[in-house]
Parts: structure tokens; C-alpha cells; sequence
């Protein structure tokens, strides 16, 4: 049964493990409103500019069922994806654009030259993605 999409991460977010979990439960993800669910509660807590460690354990209990899901759902063959390749599609999921990118790399018109292949990503930024996606930091090179 499909469920509908809720905005589950809007308003403040709770600091601590128990609180999160009563907002929103970690369980197994069954479908796409799942997905967005989980996804926009995690995003509002990685947004912000430190967490607590109720924070932190809530976001790592998430990402491995996170992962799990796109990795049954949203797989991509990593031999035949180019860094690029990948980075675009992950953008395009989390309907973000160049200017998002900069943002979460630090610097917003960064975003834009990677994306027109003016400019490499470097390790470090690899690494803020792969956190940010949940995905390993390989999948950029």
C-alpha cells in the first residue's frame, strides 16, 4: 500500500534520540513516501550548522536503512556511472541544482563549475557529498 508524502521534517527538530524517534520511527522503508519522509527529516537535521548527539545517532541509525533502500531501489551500475554522472543524478533525486551543490560545498558558485566540468571535485568535497547522500565516496571518482 502506497502512503502519501508528509512533511515530516517542517518546524524545529528535536535534539534528542527519543524525541526524533517519536516524530518518526526508523523502520524498514517500504516505498517512495517512505523515502521522501525520511529523506527531509534527515536533510533538516544535516542543515543545520551543528547537531546534537541525539542528532548524530538518530542520522546514523537512518542512513543504514537509507541505504538499504537505495540499494534495492534507486541502485545504479557504478562501472558505466561517471562521477559526474552520478553527482547529477543524486542532485536531480534531492531536486537539487548548482546552486544548491555550492551551498553544501561551501562556496555556491562552485556548484555550477563542477557541474559544467570547469572544476574537479576534490577529496574533501567527495566526502561532504558521500555523507550528505549516504553514498560511498568512490562513487565521485
Amino acid at each position: 500500500m502506497k502512503t502519501s508524502h508528509r512533511t515530516a521534517g517542517k518546524g524545529r527538530v528535536p535534539g534528542r534520540f527519543d524525541e526524533l524517534v517519536k516524530l518518526l520511527p526508523p523502520r524498514v522503508l517500504h516505498d517512495e513516501a517512505d523515502y521522501e519522509n525520511v529523506i527531509e527529516v534527515i536533510g533538516a537535521i544535516l542543515a543545520r550548522p551543528s547537531r546534537t548527539n541525539g542528532q548524530e545517532a538518530y542520522v546514523e541509525t537512518w542512513s543504514i536503512l537509507i541505504e538499504e533502500y537505495e540499494a534495492s531501489h534507486h541502485a545504479m551500475d557504478e562501472a558505466k556511472v561517471t562521477g559526474l554522472d552520478a553527482l547529477n543524478h543524486l542532485l536531480e533525486q534531492h531536486e537539487m541544482n548548482g546552486a544548491d551543490l555550492g551551498r553544501l560545498l561551501g562556496n555556491v558558485s562552485l556548484g555550477s563549475k563542477i557541474l559544467r566540468g570547469e572544476r574537479e571535485l576534490s577529496k574533501a568535497h567527495m566526502r561532504v557529498l558521500a555523507d550528505y547522500f549516504h553514498v560511498s565516496p568512490s562513487l565521485f571518482f
